[in-house]
């Protein structure tokens, strides 16, 4: 199975074309890739080779984030799953929405493996809240995992 399915997931891989930098932030004036635009670029090619992509927050003795997920049609107990930390700037439903956008965009590339593209990131980087502090030490050790269910 697991042969079957790395040989589909190379198909449709091969098929994704680097999602295109349509947003626009005037505040670093840069254009970046946009969450719709990875969207765009992923479900196609992987519909075509029977894979799904899903994708919900969560929360877990680490903290809050976006798991990112991988399904085919035809292994219905193999998954792909990646986990993104959120971290809000701010503590509001504007940070909240913000932080998981960022989150489901990277989820999908780092899941598939797409370029990476500068964006609006750098902003985020340089603002911290206390969610940020006592979160990051606890999330550093989430990374990108394969998971295939009993």
């Amino acid at each position: 199975m697991t042969k079957n399915i790395i040989s589909l997931l190379i198909k449709a891989r091969s098929e994704i074309q680097p999602p295109k930098k349509e947003g626009n932030n005037p505040h670093f004036r840069s254009r970046y890739v946009t969450l719709e635009g990875c969207i765009e670029a992923v479900t196609q090619p992987l519909a075509n080779n029977g894979f799904f992509l899903s994708q919900q927050v969560g929360s877990n003795e680490l903290g809050t984030f976006v798991a990112t997920a991988i399904y085919h049609q035809d292994f219905p107990d193999w998954s792909m799953e990646s986990s993104v930390p959120l971290v809000l700037a701010k503590n509001d439903m504007q940070g909240l929405g913000s932080a998981v956008t960022y989150a489901r965009r990277y989820g999908i590339m780092s899941l598939l493996n797409l370029p990476s593209e500068d964006d609006d990131a750098n902003q985020s980087t340089t603002q911290t809240n206390s969610l940020a502090d006592t979160t990051s030490e606890k999330t550093k050790s989430r990374t990108q995992s394969w998971h295939k269910s009993a």
